[in-house]
């Protein structure tokens, strides 16, 4: 009898233990009240994005809340490149963040980091200085990592890429500031850039206000476009490559 009573005292016991260990939990599982920004702003601004973030954590819980889901979807803000999340005594999250630093647009509409990973920029202003590349899918670090080589390449003699664009069919072209493009091709890059800067050097710089565009897709010359031309002059037959 005495055995069956400690039985049914550690039954209660328990049940009290667990009963307190629940209410402790309820009490402290209270709906989140306050988001708070750390980290570097320099383009997007805390109240865009405590805008973003506030619906991600709206109907969620202090202690319930999954905080590696809640940082995934805070990864997919455009202007996020990582993010860290803790919570703060009572009813708090802080986000730790760190932007995105554009380094170039891309295709039109987006812009690419430093590691060549295209992101969105809406609906934010996206600084005017950046150049302009393109490609196709999944070639934003080629591209990237081809322009600043070719940048090296071109100023010594203070010549300054605007556009690079990489095609479908693997060809390159590159335009200058002040207009002029440069078509590249697909073969021998090194060699053909070294055959432009060449000419560069010797006459084409000084008429470089006259020319529409410089064709370099040939064994041995170039072609030259020049502004109210239909047709480039040329000294060689292209092999388009």
């Amino acid at each position: 009898m005495a055995r069956r009573g400690t039985l049914l005292g550690v039954l209660l016991l328990a049940l009290l233990v667990g009963a307190g260990g629940r209410a402790l939990w309820l009490w402290l599982d209270r709906p989140i009240e306050r988001v708070s920004i750390r980290g570097e702003l320099h383009h997007a601004g805390a109240d865009y994005l405590r805008s973003r973030l506030a619906p991600l954590v709206q109907g969620r819980t202090w202690l319930s809340v999954d905080l590696g889901e809640l940082r995934e979807r805070a990864r997919d803000i455009g202007w996020l490149s990582e993010v860290r999340i803790r919570r703060e005594w009572p009813d708090a999250l802080v986000f730790e963040l760190v932007e995105q630093v554009p380094v170039a647009r891309w295709n039109d509409d987006r812009l690419l980091n430093a590691d060549g990973e295209p992101f969105d920029p809406a609906p934010l202003e996206v600084p005017e200085e950046l150049p302009e590349l393109s490609g196709p899918a999944n070639s934003g670090a080629e591209v990237l990592a081809y322009h600043d080589a070719l940048a090296a390449r071109l100023a010594p003699q203070e010549l300054f890429l605007r556009q690079l664009r990489l095609e479908a069919r693997g060809a390159w072209r590159f335009q200058l500031e002040g207009g002029l493009w440069v078509m590249l091709g697909r073969n021998h890059r090194d060699e053909r850039l070294a055959r432009f800067l060449a000419a560069w050097e010797r006459e084409l710089g000084e008429t470089a206000s006259h020319i529409r565009y410089i064709d370099l897709r040939y064994p041995n010359g170039v072609a030259v476009a020049w502004h109210g031309q239909t047709e480039p002059v040329d000294d060689a037959t292209t092999d388009q490559g």
